[in-house]
């Protein structure tokens, strides 16, 4: 029952892990303007799904399998960096998000530390706390999920 929303995949099929894997391929060569249009759910042909929000975020936060250079680096434009910043704030008001991808925004944060404190003091923004406020929104909107389902579940109307 909580198997979605704790992240948790049951026994799946050959197809589904074969889709998964074009998805995540797919987000492997995205941009952050087509990631950002992928989590609003504007790329036709591409649903947005929990696995999708997932691949996101470890794309932000994973080294480059090459050149081990994050995705972000201290001497990008401050554009990009607000564009990522953007795109996990984004993320993390998703009605898909999963345990796993707050588990990854907090990895996002703690890996991208320095640069958004130095843009924060730069341009007088606060992604900090704005962070730390849409990881708490993101927890709040798993557990209303969860009571939604388990109420429904009880009903008898989740078949």
């Amino acid at each position: 029952m909580f198997s979605k929303i704790l992240g948790k995949k049951q026994e799946t099929t050959s197809q589904e892990d074969q889709e998964k894997a074009q998805l995540l391929d797919k987000i492997s060569t995205m941009n952050l303007t087509e990631m950002k249009s992928y989590v609003n759910n504007r790329i036709e042909n591409l649903p947005l799904n929990e696995d999708g929000l997932l691949g996101v975020m470890q794309r932000l936060v994973t080294p480059n399998a090459n050149t081990q250079a994050l995705y972000i680096q201290e001497s990008d434009m401050d554009s990009k960096k607000k564009k990522a910043f953007d795109l996990v704030l984004l993320i993390a008001k998703s009605k898909k998000i999963t345990f796993q991808t707050v588990d990854e925004i907090q990895n996002f944060i703690q890996t991208y530390a320095s640069i958004i404190q130095s843009y924060d003091k730069e341009y007088k923004e606060i992604y900090a706390s704005r962070f730390s406020d849409a990881i708490a929104l993101s927890l709040e909107n798993i557990n209303k999920m969860s009571e939604l389902k388990a109420k429904m579940d009880i009903l008898g109307e989740n078949n």
